[in-house]
C-alpha cells in the first residue's frame, strides 16, 4: 500500500510580526490568508482519478502558537495518506516516534510523528468526499 499520497499542507510559524508576514505573502506572491479557515486552500484534481478533488493548505501561524511544537523548525509539512491506521502500525513497528493520539474531525483523521532531526510531521487521511469551503482552484 502507498504510504503518502500527496502534500496536504505546508505550515510556517512567524518568528516576528505575523500580520507583516501575511502581508508579504499577499503582496509578493498573491497568497491571501483566509482568516476563517486559517490559511489558503488550493483545490486540484487527482491525475489517476480526475473526478476526485484534493486540497492543499498553506498557513502561517503566529509566533505564540504551539501547533508546530515540539518541532525545532519553524515549519511543518502535512502529508496526505490513504490509510492512517495502517500507516501508524507500520511506523510504530519501524520505531518512528509518534506524538500524541490520532484526532478525528469531520474533514479527516490526523496524527503526528517526528523525523530523526526532531521535525514534526502531520499525517492526514482526508474524510471521503469532504471539501473545505472556499479555497482556490488549481487552473
Amino acid at each position: 500500500m502507498q504510504r503518502v499520497t500527496g502534500i496536504g499542507g505546508i505550515f510556517l510559524q512567524s518568528k516576528k510580526d505575523h500580520k507583516k508576514l501575511l502581508g508579504w505573502y499577499d503582496r509578493h506572491l498573491g497568497i491571501k490568508d483566509d482568516a476563517a479557515h486559517n490559511g489558503i486552500f488550493w483545490k486540484w484534481r487527482h491525475a489517476d482519478n480526475p473526478v476526485a478533488i484534493g486540497e492543499t493548505v498553506f498557513s502561517i501561524f503566529s509566533s505564540g502558537s504551539d501547533y508546530l511544537q515540539p518541532s525545532p523548525s519553524g515549519y511543518m509539512i502535512n502529508f496526505r495518506v490513504a490509510d492512517l491506521d495502517w500507516l501508524l502500525e507500520q511506523l510504530r513497528a519501524e520505531g518512528v516516534e509518534i506524538l500524541g493520539n490520532t484526532e478525528v474531525y469531520e474533514y479527516g483523521k490526523f496524527a503526528w510523528i517526528r523525523d530523526p532531526e526532531g521535525n514534526k510531521i502531520e499525517l492526514w487521511e482526508p474524510a471521503p468526499g469532504y471539501h473545505f469551503d472556499g479555497g482556490m482552484s488549481a487552473s
